[in-house]
């Protein structure tokens, strides 16, 4: 066994394929589009880590760890993904599915996307993990199948141990950069938006070419799949984890955190019926 799979905090060979439960899960199509297109998000992050080992090249500590955990974690993370969705649904060709998204996923996944500065990217990186975080947590909560459960569960605890890294690191560089609240802010919407119009959209767009070729490319039926995805995301959301995560990069202190953290969850709870 090799150095990266042994510092793996789980594996995917000790979980436990023989008892899913298909039955549970078979005819739920939100949760298949879900899956997959996490899955493929997931997969591709080897590209977007060799981008962010380029950016903080010169930095050993932070290069070292996304190279040597958080890229091995997040594959893990697909793989896993995939597994799951190939014991339940083997009819969907999920390697072509895969391929197409990546062929796009690709070419927008640049430097160029980057925020301007180190400490700024990294904020936005806390943007992502807080995403993927609560995109997990939802699930474990919302899946009635147990090996789902144990995955989603296994999987969230890792984005929210790569959302204190990020902000570890996001601190010491923003001690050096004296970027003010207003920049982070910024950097935080910047990303909150790109999530949510971009990635998730898609993936999802390339799951239905191949789950339903007859919609290929249909934007009303595409919009419908990712409003129900999102219906079941919203639906379980911990609003108020995902404010405070959100938040904490602006460092702000306690009696101004804890005025704004209630109006936030109110907006965020509206927004997410």
């Amino acid at each position: 066994m090799d150095a990266v799979a042994t510092s793996l905090p789980w594996r995917l060979e000790e979980i436990d394929f023989g008892r899913i439960a298909p039955s549970m899960v078979k005819e739920d199509e939100a949760l298949f589009f879900l899956l997959c297109s996490a899955s493929f998000v997931e997969s591709g992050s080897d590209l977007y880590t060799r981008n962010l080992v380029d950016y903080y090249h010169d930095d050993s500590d932070v290069a070292g760890w996304l190279g040597q955990h958080w890229e091995p974690e997040e594959l893990q993370h697909g793989r896993a993904l995939r597994a799951y969705i190939e014991h339940i649904w083997p009819e969907f060709d999920w390697q072509r599915a895969f391929d197409s998204f990546f062929g796009e996923y690709s070419q927008r996944c640049t430097l160029e996307e980057f925020e301007p500065t180190r400490a700024l990217e990294l904020a936005a990186r806390c943007v992502v993990e807080m995403g993927t975080a609560t995109l997990y947590r939802s699930l474990a909560e919302y899946s009635p199948e147990p090996v789902l459960r144990e995955l989603a569960t296994h999987i969230r605890t890792d984005e929210v141990r790569h959302y204190k890294y990020f902000y570890r690191y996001f601190n010491r560089y923003n001690t050096q950069e004296g970027n003010g609240r207003i920049k982070v802010l910024g950097a935080l919407v910047r990303r909150l938006l790109e999530i949510r119009n971009d990635d998730a959209e898609c993936a999802i767009r390339h799951v239905l070419n191949h789950r339903h070729p007859g919609h290929a490319n249909d934007k009303t039926y595409i919009e419908r799949v990712n409003g129900a995805t999102r219906r079941l995301v919203q639906s379980h959301v911990s609003a108020d984890m995902s404010v405070k995560m959100f938040l904490k990069p602006l460092n702000l202190p306690t009696p101004i955190q804890s005025g704004i953290e209630i109006p936030l969850t109110r907006m965020v709870h509206f927004a997410l019926r």
